[in-house]
């Protein structure tokens, strides 16, 4: 698996209500900044931002040969768009898997996945039915590798007993420290196999929510990112790049000033001690 160290977030992109020429702009910034990967789910956007996104891409086919694709599936939610589901549930079955692949190879304007995720855990997964769907996909093209998202270790452990995964994309950052400590990034690393992180800035969470523990955490980003000069944002990334994990880090801005914070976060390498104080910070109390 190859994909930038930074990763375009598309979540959001129905909400930034962009022309497809702007669309295209900003995968184009994303690329011109080393941003090469772009990180898309089916059910973005009510099942339309893969549309946007292959709209835009259309306008300039070629930049398809300086990307990775990345999408998810998994997660079946009641929408016009799928008039099927009554209600929000999961589906990991091989029918729903293949389905959500064509759609999204269609709607991309592409001919592969370059990586392709299991959304959310399935409690009535098939591990089986699952391996031999993703390696009849690899098979035909048209998805290179697979992985899975927001999941235990041992529901990773699982599936990869049935069929390689690549990746694991996670929750992580400041505000969210989970991963540290039940064993998720412990278990990335035993494998060597690099993680993803969703939500880094905790959804914007560590600019505008007043609560304590966040703004003991601003407190002491703000310390770090005083120190070496760089925004605030660009401090609570390179607190997760610090990981020996090598992450991943999915930023959802449509922005360029936000894209450059993130690869700006690549080369700020934070000391042992700079790291601590923000994970202190944010636990409420000294480590044990």
């Amino acid at each position: 698996m190859n994909l930038s160290t930074i990763v375009a977030g598309a979540m959001h992109m129905a909400r930034w209500k962009l022309t497809p020429a702007e669309r295209l702009a900003w995968i184009e910034d994303c690329l011109a900044l080393g941003i090469t990967s772009f990180d898309h789910a089916d059910i973005y956007g009510d099942y339309a931002v893969q549309d946007l996104f292959g709209e835009a891409l259309r306008l300039k086919p070629t930049l398809r040969q300086q990307m990775q694709l990345v999408s998810k599936c998994g997660i079946a939610l009641p929408s016009g768009q799928r008039p099927e589901h009554s209600l929000k549930h999961y589906n990991t079955s091989a029918q729903h898997i293949r389905a959500s692949v064509e759609a999204s190879l269609q709607a991309l304007g592409t001919d592969r996945l370059d990586l392709l995720l299991i959304h959310r855990p399935d409690p009535l997964m098939d591990a089986d039915e699952v391996a031999h769907c993703f390696e009849a996909l690899q098979r035909e093209g048209k998805v290179l590798t697979f992985g899975v998202s927001n999941h235990t270790v041992q529901q990773f452990e699982l599936l990869d007993s049935r069929t390689p995964l690549s990746t694991h994309q996670i929750e992580l950052s400041a505000l969210h420290t989970d991963a540290l400590l039940n064993g998720t990034l412990d278990q990335a690393q035993r494998l060597r196999r690099r993680p993803m992180v969703w939500s880094p800035l905790a959804g914007g969470r560590l600019f505008s929510d007043t609560g304590e523990q966040v703004a003991r955490t601003r407190t002491a980003l703000q310390a770090v990112a005083d120190a070496h000069g760089v925004s605030l944002a660009t401090a609570a990334y390179a607190w997760v790049l610090r990981h020996p994990s090598h992450p991943h880090l999915v930023t959802g801005t449509g922005r360029r000033t936000g894209l450059q914070e993130a690869v700006t976060a690549t080369q700020l390498h934070l000391s042992v001690q700079q790291w601590t104080r923000i994970w202190r910070a944010s636990m409420g109390h000294d480590v044990a």
